[in-house]
């Protein structure tokens, strides 16, 4: 885990409060989606398809403020569409600084080095870089060449100028191991905070059905990644959370952990799916049936999903409900060692798995994006 020591404190600190007053559904991290339209139209992503009276629609600083305070959560991440899009981005930030919000600021930045002036360098900012792999990975899952280039050199600028920078990377059916490795490499001497990884969700009606990985799949792809990780990586999520993709841990998902607020409302149940809205963030925690979610249950929608929103705050969950899950995370972030008294067996039953499913290593042939979104939706309000 990669973030400064004042963070770490500040989450752990809000962590033990909501514990001892018995809190269960607790958020760690607010997903505020201030507007949907992107400058970017990639193959996985469903957002650019909502009709364009909803990709017109944005929140106000006034809604953004609003929901950041009803939520409560101590770390705030603002993906879209594209916020830098968004005209009041400026005041949307400093108004949650000003909060002492840890603030994630998502882009693909495309307009990142021509919009930094608008923000000053803080403690409570980092600027989270959507990049997908090497230049040929990357501009291939975004449907456009050159978004790499840019995307680099708007991050050099970004930390010449002295603001935390950290990426998110999406991983799908066909990626290559050694080259997210040497990605790793890349982004250690750029000289970024820290690396955030996921796996890629299968929205039902995004264009690209043929690279979602399927849980076994994920399992070994990830054990290929991360096993024997060099120490100059720094990933920006709890290590439980990445032994958990490589298979070594067994998490259902905590949705609430990572609540979505947009132009809807609060979506229920989760980032990656909707069915339906609420009007305040209560209503949402007391309305949703949470036992119908999880792989754990019979939800199709959820078999394959093990998508950071879902599962870092159950990681986190793990550390601070068990001395085993506490003392192995911290093993993890001082000495490193992923997978580690793990391993025996595990590449056997990780073959038989994936023989037994007829998942395979397929090559990618098409666009595949890390962009959040399921079909589009209205809620009842925009339908009227």
């Amino acid at each position: 885990m990669s973030v400064p020591v004042s963070q770490a404190f500040t989450i752990c600190s809000y962590i033990i409060r909501q514990r001892l007053k018995g809190n269960k559904y607790y958020p760690l991290v607010l997903m505020l989606e201030p507007l949907f339209r992107c400058n970017l139209e990639c193959a996985g992503c469903g957002k650019i398809q909502y009709p364009e009276h909803v990709l017109q629609r944005r929140l106000t600083p006034e809604q953004c403020f609003r929901a950041a305070d009803e939520c409560g959560a101590p770390v705030i991440s603002l993906p879209g569409g594209e916020p830098l899009i968004h005209p009041e981005m400026k005041e949307i930030v400093e108004g949650l600084v000003a909060r002492k919000k840890y603030v994630y600021l998502c882009t693909n930045a495309l307009l990142l080095k021509r919009k930094l002036d608008l923000f000053t360098p803080s403690k409570y900012l980092t600027i989270s870089v959507h990049l997908d792999g090497l230049e040929e990975e990357h501009d291939h899952s975004v449907c456009r060449e050159g978004t790499f280039k840019t995307a680099v050199e708007a991050i050099q600028e970004a930390l010449k100028r002295g603001f935390r920078v950290t990426t998110n990377m999406t991983l799908f059916e066909g990626a290559n191991p050694d080259r997210v490795r040497e990605f790793f490499d890349f982004l250690t001497h750029l000289g970024v905070e820290g690396i955030m990884l996921s796996p890629g969700y299968s929205y039902t009606h995004a264009p690209d059905q043929k690279h979602f990985l399927h849980r076994n799949r994920t399992h070994d792809l990830f054990n290929r990644i991360l096993s024997s990780p060099k120490k100059a990586w720094h990933f920006n999520q709890s290590p439980l959370f990445l032994e958990f993709l490589m298979g070594h841990r067994d998490y259902n998902c905590t949705p609430w952990g990572m609540p979505t607020y947009n132009v809807f409302g609060w979506q229920k149940p989760c980032y990656l799916l909707q069915d339906g809205y609420a009007r305040t963030f209560q209503e949402m925690i007391k309305e949703t049936d949470w036992a119908h979610y999880g792989h754990h249950t019979n939800n199709p929608l959820c078999r394959d999903c093990m998508v950071h929103s879902g599962f870092e705050s159950s990681a986190v969950n793990d550390t601070f409900g068990s001395w085993e899950g506490f003392l192995r995370t911290v093993k993890l972030t001082l000495f490193g060692g992923l997978g580690e008294g793990y391993r025996n067996g595990r590449q056997a039953q990780l073959a038989a798995q994936l023989a037994a499913s007829g998942h395979g290593q397929k090559p990618s042939s098409t666009c595949g994006c890390g962009c959040s979104s399921s079909k589009p939706q209205e809620s009842a309000d925009d339908k009227k």
